[in-house]
């Protein structure tokens, strides 16, 4: 009986040491592809993460990826419903992109929307096996004060190296890092998921606390830098791609005051709300700075793209098309954002994509059918270099 267990036992070592020298050789041949795509920030990027910013880049001259916050994991009148968005219930095809939020975590089981983080990772897997492409923000809690985001007490300087609260920030890097880590599929040869992250967006306004008025265009590169450094080298997560948000500029100046470098940055974005019906009727003001933003991301050899936007509680019943889709065919430079991405359903009062039964859930289907315009059914794989 012992001779049994003990072969048994050597049997299961012999089976670990496998997995392990398996996973070693895939990991060695992300780390060494055999195409290799230069213009990622991280020349060490993973195959499949160069894959997707390569593609991104080559079909933003021909289609918009439209994408949503949270949308797989919510909407109007329900909660983690299996394969369920409101804009699949509208349309039946899931956003081509969703966006997460990885605020609070490490301090409660839900983020800053009341997303379950374990099941956040289950869904983002989701995502990915569908082909579509997902998207982080993070919303970080003050790390001076402990407040929310919102909290403007300055606190940048003092989570920069030498900072009183620079040890506090690296173990919420490595809590971030974590997180990214375990987002992988497969099991022997498993691929880490390609990750589009976008921290520290809308830095041009005020409201966070890592805002314009309260840290120097200095010391917001500094921490994009630090923070861009951290994760890739010290944590080794070659599955990023950077994307810089800053709130709609409309100058090319106020875009590049804070611009951390092109070795930092993968995707050139910015983020524009309409706020009410004078913003609506003017779509020369979201095309004059797409524009601008168009030009710069060529001239830096980068993706465009609108990284968050909408219209809350959509009051127009024709938004998608006598707006949105007509402004993006205003102009040859504005068709070449990769994506535009609305902002959560959360409640009738405060939701940015249509839901059945919602005044312009008619007009966003004229909207989706437009060849410009992909949802998760139109897709390629955009994992993989043809």
């Amino acid at each position: 009986m012992m001779t049994q267990l003990n072969n048994l036992g050597s049997l299961i070592l012999m089976f670990c040491m496998l997995i392990g020298v398996i996973d070693i050789q895939a990991q060695n041949s992300l780390a060494a592809p055999a195409i290799k795509i230069s213009e990622v920030s991280n020349q060490d990027a993973a195959p499949q993460t160069q894959a997707l910013y390569h593609n991104l880049k080559k079909y933003a001259s021909s289609h918009i990826l439209f994408g949503q916050e949270d949308a797989l994991a919510y909407g109007l009148n329900w909660r983690e419903d299996k394969d369920r968005s409101d804009i699949k219930d509208v349309s039946g095809s899931h956003p081509a992109l969703i966006g997460w939020d990885l605020s609070k975590l490490g301090q409660t089981k839900w983020n800053i929307d009341t997303v379950d983080f374990r099941k956040m990772r289950k869904w983002m897997k989701k995502a990915y096996k569908m082909g579509c492409v997902n998207t982080i923000s993070w919303h970080l809690d003050n790390p001076k004060t402990g407040g929310s985001t919102w909290d403007k007490t300055p606190a940048v300087a003092s989570i920069l190296p030498g900072g009183e609260k620079h040890d506090f920030y690296l173990s919420r890097l490595d809590l971030v890092a974590k997180y990214i880590r375990k987002l992988r599929t497969g099991f022997l040869a498993s691929e880490r998921i390609p990750i589009i992250f976008r921290p520290f967006h809308e830095h041009t306004g005020s409201w966070f606390w890592w805002g314009k008025d309260h840290c120097t265009p200095e010391e917001y590169v500094q921490l994009w830098r630090f923070t861009a450094d951290y994760l890739r080298e010290k944590k080794g997560l070659n599955n990023l791609l950077f994307a810089y948000s800053p709130d709609g500029t409309e100058t090319e100046e106020e875009y590049m005051e804070r611009y951390p470098g092109d070795d930092y940055v993968d995707i050139m974005g910015f983020d524009y709300y309409i706020h009410n019906n004078e913003v609506r009727k003017n779509p020369e003001e979201l095309v004059k700075r797409v524009k601008v933003l168009v030009d710069l991301a060529e001239r830096h050899d980068k993706i465009p793209a609108i990284t968050e936007s909408g219209f809350e509680t959509i009051p127009d019943p024709d938004f998608w098309t006598d707006f949105l889709l007509s402004s993006f065919k205003s102009d040859p430079a504005v068709q070449k954002i990769a994506y535009f991405m609305v902002w959560r359903n959360a409640r009738k009062d405060h939701h940015y994509g249509p839901y059945p039964g919602h005044q312009s859930a008619e007009n966003f289907n004229l909207f989706q059918q437009d060849d410009m315009i992909w949802l998760q059914r139109d897709l390629p794989n955009l994992y993989k270099v043809y």
